[in-house]
């Protein structure tokens, strides 16, 4: 009897069973039985899994049906551990060190090579240099597939034109050696700058010549910069040097489709220019001539998500592999930016004094005993006198930029009569008024608490000791009656504003570019941002108010409210922003934190701490400290610091803490490599 015929015979639910069986078995069917491709046999897949002590590439026979679109770096199905996972193929070979019979490769998804030998070699490094995963870090760089996309072909580039070199270094006169080094990237060199732009420069214009200079020597060119603004800006100014076509943008929020149209422009060589935010850090662009990053300080450029790299050293580890130029630019300069230049690896590119006394004039409000004098409550109020007369008299020529730290209408609540601070009696959580008319609420749970009283002395009144954006806009409307006032912040930033004269109150980093530069920039409760208990709160409100006062017209008045005596509010008086990095890189190493050292930190809950630290083999070096108790998030948290020449010896000893809790099956904690708030 056939075993069709068999089959007829059987019920309809057993006829069933065994054709699912059947099915189960061919997909389970001996290696042996399929034919293996007799050229290079063996691909090496490294699997999507998230385990760390399985971060390494597995061995898969190629079936000779595959052998021609199996490639490294396509992506491929594999059979692992019981089920069906993603990978990528990283190298194919002719023999194998197992001893076993190997699982043949499921199915190839796609034969488009989308991981690129320098981009698998950069996750490498990464994952070593952030104590991650390999499978982590290429979640980040490879964007996911968009079938319909791949299957269309790129469009070529436009033929390029001639590339006027000196436009460019008209552009760039004022941050010297400029020319040198404009020069040296025309000539395929590789040179590498840390740049403090003066303000009132139009830096997205400077940074599209240098990626000119580069593409006329025949290379490609990735430019990094915080967020969506910011890449608008430089994809018009790379327009106008360039022309329309050559260059892409990445983001994170372009949509799947037009990311991944994008990103194979690049990686199939028809775009060699990349602009985007730290999603394009991994573009894999094709004879790499240039990496720059704008405003490396900006929170924007830290990785959220494990392992947690920053865009600026991702950058910088593709110049050291790839052989590039690498610009390191901003209009205040970071400790690890000084540190580079300090260390020899980078050079300086600067404005001379002449010119940053020309562009730029900054005070304090009650600074002066003039001021006093005419104003003794000056210093006490959050807008002096002095202020409401350098808004007037601003109007009167152009727009002026309110820059205040905080967002909302009141966000921080306390006692009227005792200062306590007001508290949610459901959760605890800090009390806001979201409007003029609303009630106070909950930040955290978000319960409105109408009948709130204080805790401490029964009083029921509450005063605002920090004001938002909607709130100041509101007491500047009442000053300037006949003044238009707008805001920008949050989920309703103000890319750009016109020449008029308006008052625009802004957060950090919602600052919209004003036509021709605003005739005054005003910089209110300048204490906050320093108040911050942060290893960077200083380095930070410097960073932030100098964004915001080269936002100003040439000669335009930049007026701060606060300690005319604190070193940072001193250090924008004199725009001498590189001393300030310099004094905070001297205290910092006296007190042994980075740059000069190197630190990682261990969350979690208390048990699974204390196991990881017992677990952990630091270098002899390394200085554990605490763990102690933190509240964002939850738990308890130590510290582990090594000097710097230590810090690939720290990276290792947690990564094998990482494989460790990974095979024994530990909870989880998470390992942070030199985290950008501490």
């Amino acid at each position: 009897m056939t075993d069709h015929a068999a089959e007829e015979d059987l019920l309809p639910g057993m006829r069933d069973a065994v054709k699912a069986s059947r099915a189960k078995s061919a997909r389970h069917r001996p290696a042996d039985r399929v034919e293996i491709s007799e050229v290079d046999p063996v691909a090496q897949v490294l699997v999507d899994v998230p385990l760390a002590h399985l971060d390494r590439p597995f061995d898969y026979s190629v079936p000779a049906a595959m052998a021609g679109d199996a490639v490294p770096g396509c992506r491929v199905k594999v059979r692992f551990a019981g089920q069906d996972v993603d990978g990528f193929v990283v190298a194919r070979a002719d023999k194998t060190d197992h001893s076993g019979r190997l699982q043949p490769l499921r199915r190839v998804v796609s034969a488009e090579p989308v991981l690129s030998p320098a981009i698998a070699d950069l996750s490498a490094r990464l994952a070593e240099r952030y104590a991650g995963t390999r499978s982590d870090v290429l979640r980040l760089a490879v964007p996911p597939r968009h079938a319909t996309t791949e299957k269309a072909a790129s469009d070529p580039a436009p033929p390029q034109h001639a590339i006027d070199l000196e436009a460019g270094r008209q552009a760039w006169a004022g941050h010297e050696p400029s020319a040198g080094f404009l020069d040296h990237l025309a000539r395929g060199a590789t040179p590498r700058a840390v740049w403090s732009a003066a303000p009132g420069t139009d830096w997205p214009a400077l940074l599209a010549h240098a990626v000119a200079a580069t593409y006329s020597s025949g290379r490609g060119a990735l430019v990094c910069v915080p967020d969506r603004r910011d890449v608008e800006r430089v994809s018009a100014a790379l327009s106008v040097v360039l022309g329309e076509g050559h260059h892409v943008e990445l983001t994170a929020d372009s949509g799947p489709a037009a990311r991944y149209r994008d990103f194979l422009a690049v990686l199939r060589g028809s775009r060699r220019i990349v602009v985007g935010t730290r999603a394009a850090s991994f573009a894999p662009v094709r004879d790499l001539g240039l990496v720059a990053i704008w405003d490396d300080g900006d929170d924007l450029h830290a990785e959220p998500r494990a392992p947690y790299p920053h865009t600026r050293e991702t950058l910088l580890l593709r110049a050291e592999a790839e052989g590039s130029a690498a610009l390191v630019g901003g209009v205040a300069r970071t400790v690890e930016a000084e540190y580079l230049l300090r260390t020899g690896w980078a050079r300086e590119l600067a404005p001379p004094r002449t010119l940053l006394r020309e562009r730029v004039r900054v005070s304090v409000a009650g600074a002066s005993d003039h001021e006093l004098r005419r104003d003794p409550h000056t210093r006490a109020a959050r807008i002096p006198t002095t202020v409401h007369d350098a808004i007037r008299s601003a109007l009167v020529t152009g727009p002026v930029l309110v820059q205040t730290p905080r967002s909302g209408y009141a966000s921080t609540l306390a006692c009227e009569r005792c200062r306590t601070p007001a508290r949610c009696t459901h959760c605890s959580g800090p009390l806001l008024i979201g409007a003029p008319t609303s009630p106070p609420s909950c930040r955290w749970c978000g319960e409105a608490d109408e009948a709130w009283s204080c805790p401490v002395c029964d009083h029921r009144g509450l005063r605002a000791p920090v004001l938002g954006d909607a709130r100041t806009a509101e007491e500047l409307g009442r000053a300037f009656p006949g003044a238009t006032v707008r805001t920008s912040s949050g989920d309703r930033v103000v890319a750009r504003v016109d020449a008029r004269p308006a008052i625009v109150v802004a957060t950090p980093g919602a600052e919209p570019v004003a036509e021709g530069g605003y005739a005054a920039v005003v910089l209110l409760d300048t204490w906050l941002p320093l108040a911050r208990a942060d290893l960077r709160a200083a380095e930070e409100a410097v960073r932030r108010w100098a964004n915001a006062a080269a936002l100003a017209a040439p000669g335009g008045q930049v007026v701060a409210v606060g300690d005319p005596g604190h070193p940072a509010l001193q250090a924008l008086v004199r725009w001498d922003l590189p001393g300030f990095t310099g004094r905070e890189i001297r205290e910092r190493q006296e007190a042994h934190l980075p740059p000069a050292s190197r630190l990682a930190t261990i969350t979690g809950e208390p048990g699974p701490v204390d196991d990881a630290l017992t677990l952990l083999a630091p270098p002899p070096s390394a200085e554990v400290l605490g763990p102690v108790e933190v509240l964002e998030p939850a738990g308890s948290r130590a510290v582990i610091r090594v000097p710097r020449a230590d810090g690939a010896a720290l990276s290792r000893s947690l990564t094998e803490l990482q494989r460790l809790r990974s095979a024994r099956k530990l909870d989880a904690v998470r390992v942070q490599v030199d985290p950008p708030v501490l």
